[in-house]
């Protein structure tokens, strides 16, 4: 499967933040997420395994007990229902892999 660049098919996840599924198989999805500087990921916890990479910018992430403020370049494992959270300290972009694949998250129409 290819997904190629395109600047629609972004949702709000959450006030400032952004998320589109990028492309996705039987036991994977990946999503960016866009998040405006001052924006809030209330801390949240679900029975997906999530593996992330900061693009560009900056965000403070708590995952359980544990803070780490990361930069671009930086990247993390969430593992299932643990709770975590996020808020961006600027501008920044994300790119998170999901596993088992999040169904609320497909696409309307499929990724081609």
């Amino acid at each position: 499967m290819f997904n190629e660049r395109d600047d629609s098919g972004y949702r709000e996840a959450a006030p400032g933040i952004l998320q589109k599924t990028l492309v996705f198989g039987d036991k994977t999805l990946m999503v960016e997420f866009v998040l405006a500087r001052g924006s809030v990921l209330p801390p949240h916890a679900h029975p997906y395994e999530q593996t992330g990479y900061l693009l560009a910018g900056h965000i403070r992430l708590r995952i359980g007990s544990q803070e780490f403020d990361a930069r671009a370049g930086d990247s993390w494992c969430i593992p299932i229902n643990v709770e975590h959270g996020a808020q961006a300290v600027e501008d920044a972009v994300a790119l998170e892999v999901f596993s088992p694949v999040r169904e609320e998250y497909l696409p309307s129409r499929g990724v081609e």
